[in-house]
């Protein structure tokens, strides 16, 4: 049985050149926790035209790592909804939240892709777009993703904070993963193939390989953040990037 304390965790979370331009704050947000008898991370990525985006987007983190660190794996679906509705209710009371209303809750608007993981089997759980990766080493082309989900539109996607969310909450579960990969929608090109049947090897492989083997969490997080940051990656997508490595 592999040990929750026992996961590697790296994680990196980049401000993109158009929030940067714009003098907009960076609207992702990451979390997890290995205390528990689940391993379980969450990345969330709040909506640009959100005022209290980034707000929405650490409150449903928060509130997901709390509740499901110990719940019993095989209720995870269940009380992935309640503590989504956790979320929400908190969202609806916030003190930026004027009107105490759904419709204010729209200004906190935010995606969510997540993995609770326990005893070799997991499940992602994901509203919007972003996207998640499980890969096993000795098959690289077998693996799971849960790919992004958007609208009519390319540029439209979904929302926790929206009144029909349970509509767009997706779960995927795998088995006897060596890693998973939870990502925002800015470096989804980076990650896959236009059609998310396949994964990229030049950046996927890399990334693992370097951060299973390097000992310093600290240099581990720095060149992750540097590989979210050089100028290609800048060039080829402008929006705000988190990455979440785990070595299971």
């Amino acid at each position: 049985m592999k040990k929750t304390n026992k996961i590697k965790v790296i994680s990196a979370t980049i401000q993109g050149p158009l929030h940067c331009n714009k003098n907009m704050p960076c609207q992702d947000y990451c979390k997890h926790t290995t205390t528990g008898k689940n391993f379980v991370a969450v990345v969330s990525d709040g909506a640009g035209s959100a005022k209290f985006g980034k707000i929405g987007a650490r409150i449903v983190c928060h509130t997901l790592i709390d509740l499901l660190q110990n719940v019993t794996f095989a209720n995870v679906q269940n009380a992935v909804y309640h503590a989504i509705e956790i979320a929400r209710a908190k969202v609806l009371r916030h003190r930026f939240n004027k009107t105490h209303s759904s419709h204010g809750m729209m200004n906190f608007a935010a995606t969510i892709v997540g993995v609770v993981y326990h005893k070799d089997k997991g499940i992602f759980f994901h509203i919007g777009d972003g996207a998640a990766l499980a890969i096993c080493e000795n098959d690289i082309n077998n693996f799971t993703a849960s790919p992004p989900s958007n609208g009519n539109f390319s540029c439209e996607t979904f929302f926790y904070t929206q009144e029909n969310w349970m509509e767009n909450l997706r779960f995927t579960p795998f088995e006897k993963a060596d890693a998973v990969f939870l990502m925002s929608d800015g470096l989804t090109n980076f990650s896959f193939s236009a059609d998310f049947r396949k994964i990229e090897k030049q950046f996927i492989l890399p990334i693992h390989s370097f951060l299973s083997g390097e000992k310093s969490k600290i240099k581990a997080r720095r060149a992750l953040a540097n590989t979210l940051n050089d100028a290609k990656a800048r060039r080829l997508n402008s929006d705000d990037k988190t990455l979440l490595w785990a070595r299971l």
